[in-house]
């Protein structure tokens, strides 16, 4: 099971927001299914009035109650600054009492049997998420938990276009933009993404977290389909070993043709593992070796190497864990 619970709140009395009940409706678009149209997370929205401090408290409860893959929790509104606890303040505050402690929402995450338990906000003072209200900056985040946050605890959250910048971003890097060579999209691709496109921002996104395995958010498109990946662990008979080229993977080099011709002349089965081997070059996994790139690999017979990032592919494949 993967279930989420949206937030956001624009009509606060005399603290207007323009944007946030849009992050929501968006969030929930992108998340509900994968590119392939599959279900992903079953959400939950709450917005403006409904986000009342009792609705709220009650609907984090429900969503971090059972057991399941991954419990979401998204929240777009104001955030507020009690000294060393954040509050996500909701619809009904009032002075003096907020809203919601961020250290209350983490204890039911800590709490939770959900293999992972993922809290993004998009709000001011979003960075004290994941601290103790008591000990301060020291972060006390249980197993599977993940945080991702717009701004760091003492930075308020901007909005531009229609959307807060940080989740302008976010729907960004879960519709592709994060995306890694087989489409998966995690929370550490999605922070990596985020940081990267800020730019000039003031406001620094901020992630935690405490997890020992693997997990995807969304699943888009591949950029390498898996069994063609696969391939370059029989391409290559090591990580460090070269893969020799020669003009019969080149499919220009037809004898008479108009284009540079020698023998030999191009196969159709070395044409289609080159065709695998240029989708691994366009997304670095391999580079051309004493070459410029790989036409003139092919056609000068020398060859193509595994990146660093095409090494930890090879291992992976070799190791049976993709």
């Amino acid at each position: 099971m993967r279930k989420g619970l949206l937030i956001g709140i624009d009509e606060y009395n005399g603290a207007k927001l323009h944007c946030c009940v849009n992050d929501v409706n968006c969030v929930n678009d992108v998340l509900s299914k994968n590119f392939d149209g599959s279900k992903n997370f079953h959400n939950t929205i709450i917005v403006n009035e409904e986000a009342t401090r009792s609705n709220i408290r009650k609907m984090i409860k429900k969503l971090f109650s059972g057991t399941g893959d991954v419990a979401l929790l998204y929240f777009s509104g104001h955030g507020f600054d009690d000294e060393n606890d954040g509050i996500v303040v909701t619809y009904d505050y009032e002075e003096d009492d907020w809203g919601i402690k961020m250290s209350e929402i983490l204890e039911e995450a800590n709490k939770s049997k959900f293999n992972y338990k993922v809290i993004i906000l998009d709000c001011c003072h979003a960075g004290f998420m994941g601290n103790h209200g008591i000990i301060g900056d020291t972060s006390v985040l249980g197993n599977g938990v993940v945080i991702l946050t717009a701004s760091k605890k003492d930075e308020t959250s901007l909005e531009v276009n229609g959307h807060g910048v940080f989740t302008n971003l976010l729907l960004e890097a879960l519709d592709g933009g994060a995306s890694d060579i087989l489409g998966n999209v995690t929370p550490g691709t999605v922070y990596s993404f985020i940081d990267q496109a800020l730019g000039p921002w003031s406001q620094r996104p901020l992630f935690k977290a405490n997890i020992n395995s693997f997990i995807c958010l969304k699943k888009n498109i591949a950029k390498i389909e898996i069994n063609d990946l696969k391939r370059i662990g029989d391409f290559f008979d090591s990580e460090d070993s070269i893969y020799k080229l020669n003009p019969s993977y080149e499919k220009t080099n037809i004898c008479g043709g108009e284009h540079r011709n020698c023998p030999p002349y191009a196969k159709k089965e070395n044409v289609e593992i080159m065709t695998i081997l240029q989708k691994c070059n366009r997304n670095g996994l391999i580079i051309p070796y004493n070459s410029t790139d790989m036409y003139f690999a092919a056609m000068d017979s020398t060859g193509c190497l595994l990146t660093p990032l095409g090494k930890h592919y090879y291992k992976m494949i070799k190791e049976e864990i993709i």
